[in-house]
């Protein structure tokens, strides 16, 4: 089994593929982290770690030598006011207010297979031989509490998910006042730091800094895992890159406020945290009572960046994503957004349909605007029943008239929202989060309904249900265009205010259990203003994420690219848009934002009917080509090969099959010189025995040449060029 106790040592190993983690019971119950690596074969490694005696380290009660001090111990759960002054990962706050947190070991479990977390989304598996757990049962003897560390590893990748169990079983109340899901204590410090970092249209920027002394880090407290910082770190020696060289990655499972932060001491080693942000976070437990923490999932890599990369992303797309629509083939879509914001009636909507279906789109999504007496984003949210103004005959009118030429039919919903100027509001004033005597905050003029309260929830369910049962609908756009303030709820008591936050994201996870349960055969994609809440979560509920707001085929290179550190290019949102674009009045021609596209589940954004003979035969060619290489696209493994963060010239990235009898090139001279180089690229991803042929030129490579050798790509002039390699095997 992979995961393994060694009772003379006294120490757990669990094993993957690649990597081995190893946590060590020390005197008095203490519990140490010794060893998280490329896999090794011993279990017993007390040798990495040596007391030594360092003047102002407490020592604990019952060590009767000056050389264990918790200061210095690397520490698998590290505890708050204890003797251990870094970081720490918990904080329990007892009856009589003292927040001095010891936690030692009681007892274990081992046992195939990966258990559910209550009321949250996570990783699984679907036998038990996919995956092994450990459980690690600590106590505070002196709070009550008992804490469960959750570890799961699997066997065909190099996974390990974290999460935590805090049960009171004490007779008095206790409060957790910051809870961390993984806490990873390394005895060096030679690392980069990567995050993703950004803003609205400009999500998951990379960064990559090196690590130094004292604290580094990131956090949301808006409510949303963010487009400022996704819940996502990695930690690399200097020299790794997409190919080579030893990475750690750290994902949470969760859409809220999140914290990450890696500390280094004085003596160069290094602890890396992640969790729920202790901000305005505090949970009591009666007698009995158990807190779930969100689930992290760590990735090990000695293979480079790529590696870790192509891991997340095959865990995701098979353990992560659920329901029919994870492998069944998505469709391409046409979205109205930017074809007619509001301005829209069925017949302008049936219009663009008929000139979709005419072109191979095979889907009309119908966005904001179509419900209520929503002209504008100043009203109606809430009021989740058709304008019959702008839709004459009702929504399954439009429905019928749109399957009847030939395409399927999706529609934008923003349930979480309450705007002041609706019926919903004027009925249930109640029903946003808010604090009594304070002004309401307002984003893009709305509120937002207090998903803690069931009986918002049952509302939103039933009211979803009517729209949703009521005809042909096959996809949904769940939106969120705002993050969170006066977060406060009339129906929870003034003790328990500071649970809001949390139990705000269980109640969107609630409805989206509930909703997805009841309709599994629409494909529903998440939204948050674009990429604002772009994490492993909402991927639980929605295979596919709309990536970002800004369209900009040249912006996309690096949000996509970013983006992909972590997420499958099955999951990003991505469409042609028109020109000059929206958001940053560039033009792009229409092959390069159609192969940037492609690189994402594909789609337009746009007014087919405006485009030009030429455009529209285009639109043709690419639907055509992306139902070519979906297979490859979608269920590939992905290489990134230029990066643009580092070349603000060009970049490139590809995909091969997982059989590797097909590979897709894409190559992007951003910026265009005068007199530049001729460049090749070499594509690591290729199987070095067999022969592949390019399906356009007829030339034929062997593997080992596109490794090494690589391709030469065509002499290209001019800003936003693009050119794709499809070689096969032959």
């Amino acid at each position: 089994m992979p995961i393994f106790f060694d009772e003379k040592a006294n120490s757990f190993k669990l094993d993957t593929p690649n990597s081995s983690y190893i946590i060590k019971i020390m005197p008095l119950g203490y519990v140490s982290h010794l060893y998280y690596g490329g896999r090794i074969s011993d279990s017993d490694v007390d040798y990495l770690y040596q007391c030594i005696e360092r003047p102002y380290s407490t020592n604990p009660d019952g060590i009767k030598t000056r050389d264990f001090s918790l200061e210095h111990l690397p520490q698998e759960y590290p505890c708050n006011g204890t003797g251990d002054f870094r970081t720490s990962a918990i904080t329990i706050r007892t009856e009589k207010g003292n927040t001095s947190t010891d936690l030692r070991y009681k007892s274990y479990k081992i046992y195939a297979g990966k258990p559910k977390l209550e009321g949250l989304p996570a990783v699984y598996t679907e036998d038990e031989g996919q995956a092994d757990t450990l459980e690690l049962i600590l106590e505070d003897k002196v709070s009550g509490a008992e804490v469960t560390l959750i570890y799961t590893a699997f066997r065909s990748l190099d996974v390990m998910t974290r999460s935590v169990k805090v049960t009171n079983r004490s007779s008095a109340p206790i409060a957790i006042e910051r809870i961390m899901s993984t806490s990873v204590d390394f005895n060096e410090s030679e690392y980069d730091f990567i995050h993703l970092y950004g803003t609205w249209a400009n999500e998951r920027m990379v960064s990559r800094t090196k690590l130094h002394h004292g604290k580094q880090g990131f956090e949301s407290k808006r409510g949303t895992s963010s487009h400022q910082h996704n819940p996502f770190f990695a930690l690399a020696m200097p020299n790794t890159d997409e190919n080579m060289g030893e990475v750690y990655g750290f994902n949470m499972v969760y859409s809220g406020n999140h914290f990450s932060e890696v500390e280094v001491d004085g003596f160069k080693t290094t602890r890396a945290i992640m969790g729920i942000n202790p901000t305005d976070f505090e949970w009591f437990l009666e007698r009995g009572e158990t807190f779930t923490a969100p689930e992290v999932v760590m990735v090990y890599s000695n293979k480079g960046l790529g590696e870790m990369s192509r891991t997340y992303h095959k865990l995701y797309q098979n353990h992560l994503c659920r329901g029919e629509w994870r492998y069944k083939r998505r469709p391409i879509l046409i979205n109205n957004w930017e074809a007619t914001y509001f301005d829209f009636d069925d017949d302008k909507l049936i219009h663009i349909a008929k000139g979709a279906a005419e072109l191979g789109i095979e889907m009309l999504v119908m966005d904001d605007g179509w419900f209520g007496r929503r002209n504008d984003d100043y009203t109606s949210l809430g009021d989740w029943f058709v304008n019959e103004e702008k839709l004459k005959g009702g929504l399954s009118s439009l429905v019928e008239r749109v399957n009847a030429v030939g395409i399927k039919f999706g529609i934008w919903v923003e349930p979480e929202m309450i705007s002041p100027d609706s019926d919903l509001y004027r009925a249930h004033p109640e029903w946003c989060l808010q604090v009594e005597g304070r002004a309401f905050t307002t984003g893009r003029s709305q509120l937002v309904l207090d998903m803690t309260r069931k009986d918002v929830r049952d509302y939103l369910f039933k009211v979803l249900s009517d729209i949703f049962s009521c005809t042909n609908i096959e996809y949904v756009k769940w939106d969120m265009n705002r993050h969170l303030t006066e977060v406060g709820s009339l129906l929870i008591p003034a003790n328990r205010q500071k649970e809001i936050f949390h139990r705000y994201v269980l109640g969107v996870y609630d409805i989206l259990e509930r909703i997805t349960l009841a309709f599994p055969h629409i494909l529903f994609e998440g939204c948050s203003g674009g990429g604002g809440r772009f994490d492993p979560g909402m991927l639980y509920y929605s295979p596919q994420i709309w990536t970002s707001d800004d369209t900009d085929a040249m912006e996309r290179v690096k949000i996509q690219w970013g983006t992909s550190m972590c997420y499958p290019v099955s999951s990003m949102g991505a469409h042609v848009s028109a020109c000059p674009n929206h958001q940053t009045m560039r033009d792009t021609s229409f092959e390069t934002r159609g192969a940037i596209a492609m690189s994402g589940t594909f789609g337009y954004e746009l007014d087919v009917n405006k485009l030009s003979e030429k455009e529209k035969e285009m639109v043709k060619k690419q639907v055509h080509k992306f139902k070519e290489y979906y297979d490859v696209i979608t269920y590939g493994d992905h290489y990134r090969l230029l990066d643009p963060f580092k070349n603000s010239l060009r970049a490139a990235w590809g995909f091969i099959s997982q059989d590797k009898n097909e590979i897709l090139i894409t190559f992007v001279q951003i910026k265009g010189e005068a007199s530049g180089p001729l460049y090749k690229i070499r594509f690591a991803g290729a199987d070095p025995n067999k022969k592949y042929q390019d399906t356009a030129t007829g030339r034929i490579y062997r593997g080992d040449t596109l490794i090494n050798a690589g391709i030469m790509i065509p002499y290209i002039l001019g800003d936003g060029v693009t050119y794709m390699c499809h070689l096969k095997t032959v």
